[in-house]
C-alpha cells in the first residue's frame, strides 16, 4: 500500500514479485512498530529523488522522529538484508531525512512532530524474522 492509498486499492500499474515482497516486508515492519507502541506517520515518503520507507515516532523513553529503512531478502545466498545498506545509501537516507525535517511537514501539509531525528534499520527475512537496529541506517 502506498502512502495515502486505501487498503486493497490498485496501484494502476503491475507490481513485480520483488516489489510486492518488498511492500509486504514494509507492512510487516510498520505492524511491528505499531505493536511496540510507535506511531507510524507515513510510508513511502518522497523527498526529492529519495523515498523514505517509514516515518514514525518512537515514544521513548526519549521520544524521537525516526526514519526507518526496511530491507528484505528472500534467501541468504547473497547475504543478510542489513548488508545491502552501504555508505552511499546511508548518506542518501540521512540527506532525505534531514530535508524532510527541515521542511517540517509531509507533502500533503501534515506537520512533522518537533522531535530529535534518528535513523533505524529493520531487516526482514522469510518466516517473519525481523531484526530492528536502532541508529542502524
Amino acid at each position: 500500500m502506498r502512502h495515502g492509498q486505501a487498503p486493497g486499492a490498485t496501484l494502476g500499474w503491475m507490481r513485480t514479485r520483488a516489489q510486492a515482497t518488498g511492500d509486504a516486508a514494509e507492512a510487516a515492519a510498520a505492524a511491528y512498530l505499531t505493536g511496540i507502541g510507535w506511531q507510524v506517520f507515513a510510508t513511502h515518503v518522497r523527498v526529492g529523488h529519495a523515498e523514505l520507507d517509514i516515518v514514525a515516532v518512537d515514544p521513548g523513553p526519549v521520544p524521537a522522529l525516526v526514519i526507518v529503512e526496511v530491507r528484505w531478502r528472500g534467501r541468504r545466498d547473497y547475504g543478510l538484508p542489513e548488508e545491502t545498506v552501504d555508505r552511499r545509501k546511508r548518506a542518501r537516507l540521512h540527506e532525505a531525512g534531514i530535508a524532510l525535517r527541515d521542511r517540517g511537514r509531509f507533502g500533503g501539509g501534515t506537520p512533522l512532530p518537533n522531535l530529535p531525528l534518528r535513523f533505524d534499520l529493520i531487516a526482514v527475512e522469510p518466516g517473519g524474522r525481523l531484526r530492528h537496529y536502532r541508529h542502524g541506517a
